[in-house]
């Protein structure tokens, strides 16, 4: 029985953990954060689509043990990090929690075991960054001493048909020979491994993934407002465009970007490439046009207020869903946070539902907020507010009853029945 140690037990890790228990071997999560450490003890789940039975199913296997030790990953086979990579204040790439995690596991690594980065990071992060910590606390050498790979996660929250043991995974290494020992410990929980030449192309193929999915909303975003102004409904157009059998893919506006890769990665690689001289102004301005949404849509809210003689400053406004997806608990980057900061400037009184997320936790973007509840969902509360914001598209909610109960709904996600305000 192999056994793998996990660093970071959050949406990524954790859902690992469990599928290579599944698939026979044995897991040490690690994690700093001992909340997360002592509800897995207990067999508790933190994450909505994980069930504590799932947990507590591995807990009696023998095959799930979870610590905040970092010397319980000494006599592994495989150590895999899940840690965030998220920007700092001045939107530069943040690769403190990888380098930490390296200082930290480096004293106990032995030869022979494979360290494995899946943190969403830029070209070079592996073997520049993250090999010459290992080196220097190991007194091991990457490729010699230790294996060193990088496989980017692909999980997709709230998707009933993303599972991890299915979704095709790219594999890179720092050697073949370290190419061959991550498709060995991967192999054993996933299925489907698609190897790639370096490191570097691992990297580069999450950034890809998701520098893609960032320019296609940033452009449908743009023909939204360009739409608009010419009295044409953008979702009216994109399903007659997605009847097209080849060379469309449908991509949907929003009120600005969210979760933890889409909104940060782009600029991880913009980062990076200025290293080498290289511009990315594709990238640039698809951020620019993402980040500029927020400010759209409270100014959409302003003019629908206005339509009903009143006055953004001092009128209630409720946003709802603070998730950046639908159906997830995830709040990470989420636009929700913008657009309350936004409104809040502008003199509206706040407030948020989400059945999800019934208490908003501190983050380290948008302390302000923590510890604010979701309000109750019923008719007396919803119809005392004078415009309600639809930010996320939670599938629990009812929007007939929402379309009963509220003076004003401004959508922008496409939900509500005819007619409504649409930003």
């Amino acid at each position: 029985m192999k056994t793998i140690a996990i660093v970071g037990l959050g949406y990524v890790g954790l859902p690992l953990a469990l599928q290579y228990c599944r698939s026979g071997a044995k897991v040490i999560g690690i994690d700093i954060d001992t909340s997360k450490v002592e509800a897995l003890k207990q067999g508790r789940s933190y994450i909505k689509h994980i069930t504590g039975e799932s947990i507590r199913e591995q807990l009696a296997s023998g095959r799930l043990d979870a610590t905040d030790d970092f010397a319980a990953a000494q006599g592994v086979d495989a150590v895999i990090i899940c840690v965030p990579t998220p920007l700092n204040k001045n939107r530069e790439p943040d690769i403190s929690f990888i380098v930490e995690t390296g200082k930290a596991l480096a004293p106990h690594l032995r030869k022979g075991v494979l360290v494995a980065l899946e943190s969403s990071t830029y070209p070079g992060t592996t073997d520049e960054d993250l090999r010459r910590v290992l080196e220097e606390g190991s007194g091991l050498t990457a490729g010699q001493g230790f294996h060193l790979a990088f496989s980017p996660e692909r999980e997709d929250p709230g998707n009933p048909q993303s599972v991890v043991a299915t979704i095709p995974k790219v594999v890179g290494g720092l050697t073949p020979a370290c190419l061959a020992k991550a498709q060995e410990i991967y192999g054993i929980a996933i299925k489907t491994l698609v190897p790639v030449s370096s490191c570097r192309a691992a990297e580069a193929t999450k950034l890809m993934e998701n520098i893609f999915r960032c320019v296609n909303i940033a452009l449908v975003n743009e023909l939204k407002v360009v739409y608009a102004a010419m009295d044409i409904d953008i979702w009216e157009v994109i399903e007659a465009a997605r009847t097209k059998p080849f060379g469309f893919m449908a991509f949907y506006p929003g009120p600005g970007l969210g979760g933890h890769c889409i909104p940060i990665d782009p600029f991880y690689l913009t980062w990076k490439a200025r290293e080498y001289g290289q511009s990315t102004r594709f990238i640039e301005l698809a951020g620019e046009i993402n980040t500029r949404m927020p400010e759209h849509v409270v100014n959409r809210v302003a003019e629908a207020l206005n339509t009903v003689k009143k006055p953004l400053n001092g009128s209630k406004v409720l946003v709802l869903g603070l998730a950046y997806k639908a159906n997830v608990d995830d709040d990470r980057e989420s636009p929700s946070y913008v657009l309350m900061e936004l409104l809040k400037g502008r003199g509206a009184e706040v407030s948020y539902y989400d059945p999800y997320v019934p208490v908003i936790r501190k983050t380290r973007e948008h302390p302000q907020w923590a510890g604010t509840r979701s309000v109750e969902w019923n008719q007396a509360t919803v119809s005392a507010y004078d415009c309600v914001l639809i930010a996320t598209a939670h599938a629990s909610v009812d929007y007939a009853q929402l379309a009963a109960w509220a003076p004003l709904v401004v959508d922008t996600r496409n939900v509500m029945p005819s007619p409504c305000i649409k930003a």
